[in-house]
């Protein structure tokens, strides 16, 4: 009976089913999404359900979005992608009818709570917002992606140590910089994403729809993926204290083939199951291509080279995104005692701890995951122009008492750490005195 009572969602009314699947991945998700949302095979926003499907070629931000969402719940998503009124008009003529049965989630998005009113706050700030960081985001993804090729090439050509560990530091913050565009309309940056053998397609159902809408809970695919090499819930049901010890010694191993680990779920997947592969997952093959054609080396020595690199960045890019906001004792995880306020906006607060070192370097923050908790409220937003909200985002938890934390690098290392530890739940609920 104590585990039935894990088998509770914090955010929602039932136990998500994809997290009962043998193979956990963004199409199990979404295939479980389809069978919980009550979305009755249509788009459910709010308690109205809409056929999209004469809208899915004109959608302003690509036909991603529309196609891969159909039979889900996308509330959250809409209003989160969306910073003005003019698409909640727009989409009244493709209503259906009103769903049969309520919502499944709990978290709430009234017009007069936080959320909404920030929403608010920063659409009328956005009209007079100064714009030419976006330019500079630009810039740093440019170089960092030309970088990336440049050291690649020079570690087979020179067969230098040192030209391989900069090729790995460059492909890593290429990767994390082109985080920044996959959030928005379809772009040729996010093409840049899947140089690292992960693809921004399947990052858009795991990272941008399961993720950002569902931090820290049961739906947050990122927390589901990674078990049971590393379980941040706090349930002692899932892995025993001696076996969060060895996630420590595990741990390493995992970040380093983190990369390829996601492209060999996708083949598996795809080979097993049904097709989750795209084209552009060959886009990370132009790294050895690149090294074969440029130097004398045999093309096994050049894969083996490109191994070794990618390697080197998937270790670099756990180490900064597990260690980049979410995973402290002191952040809400599914399993603690629940905020009384229960708005969406709030809910995103509380699942993030910032990293209050790299504030104020647009290129750290672009290529650490910085400025998170207004990157997770605002994600189609450029990191470059999102300093400029922080007093409308300060001045609004205040009025809704929330808080926004932040730490080092280095605390958040340590706080993940002891978040593996943690088997029980925290009684105080956010924002309690």
């Amino acid at each position: 009976m104590v585990i039935e009572e894990w088998k509770k969602c914090s955010i929602a009314t039932k136990f998500p089913t994809y997290r009962n699947s043998s193979l956990v991945t963004t199409k199990s998700w979404l295939d479980g999404k389809r069978q919980d949302d009550e979305a009755e095979g249509l788009w459910r926003i709010y308690d109205s359900l809409y056929d999209f499907t004469d809208f899915i070629d004109k959608h302003p931000g690509g036909t991603f979005w529309i196609r891969e969402t159909k039979g889900l719940d996308i509330t959250e998503a809409f209003e989160a992608h969306h910073l003005t009124t003019t698409p909640a008009k727009m989409i009244e003529k493709y209503k259906v009818r009103e769903a049969s049965k309520p919502r499944i989630y709990t978290l709430t998005l009234h017009e007069d709570g936080f959320y909404k009113t920030l929403k608010k706050r920063v659409a009328q700030k956005l009209k007079t917002i100064d714009n030419k960081p976006k330019k500079t985001s630009d810039a740093i993804h440019l170089g960092l992606l030309l970088s990336t090729f440049i050291f690649t090439m020079a570690s087979a050509k020179f067969d230098s140590l040192l030209c391989m560990a900069l090729a790995g530091a460059a492909l890593v913050w290429t990767t994390v910089s082109s985080h920044n565009y996959f959030h928005k309309r379809d772009n040729w940056q996010m093409y840049a994403f899947n140089l690292s053998m992960l693809n921004f397609t399947s990052w858009r159902i795991s990272h941008a729809l399961s993720h950002h809408i569902y931090p820290n809970s049961y739906i947050d695919l990122e927390l589901s993926m990674f078990e049971p090499l590393l379980c941040w819930v706090p349930n002692p049901y899932i892995k025993s204290k001696m076996m969060r010890y060895v996630s420590w010694v595990t741990e390493p191993i995992s970040y380093a083939i983190a990369f390829s680990l996601q492209m060999l779920t996708r083949i598996f997947y795809s080979l097993s199951k049904s097709n989750c592969m795209y084209w552009h997952d060959v886009i990370c093959l132009s790294l050895p291509l690149s090294m074969y054609l440029c130097s004398s080396c045999s093309i096994f020595w050049c894969l083996r080279q490109w191994i070794y690199i990618t390697g080197l960045a998937s270790f670099a890019f756990c180490v900064i995104g597990l260690n980049a906001a979410h995973h402290d004792p002191e952040i809400y995880h599914e399993g603690d005692t629940n905020r009384e306020d229960r708005d969406w906006g709030l809910y995103q607060v509380d699942t993030i701890i910032d990293r209050g070192d790299i504030k104020g370097s647009q290129f750290l923050v672009l290529t650490h995951f910085g400025d998170h908790a207004l990157h997770h409220l605002f994600p189609t937003l450029d990191h470059g122009i999102l300093p400029q909200l922080y007093p409308i985002l300060y001045e609004t938890l205040e009025e809704f008492k929330g808080e926004l934390r932040e730490c080092t690098h280095l605390e958040h290392i340590i706080g993940q750490h002891k978040q593996l530890l943690r088997t029980e739940t925290n009684p105080k609920a956010p924002g309690s005195k």
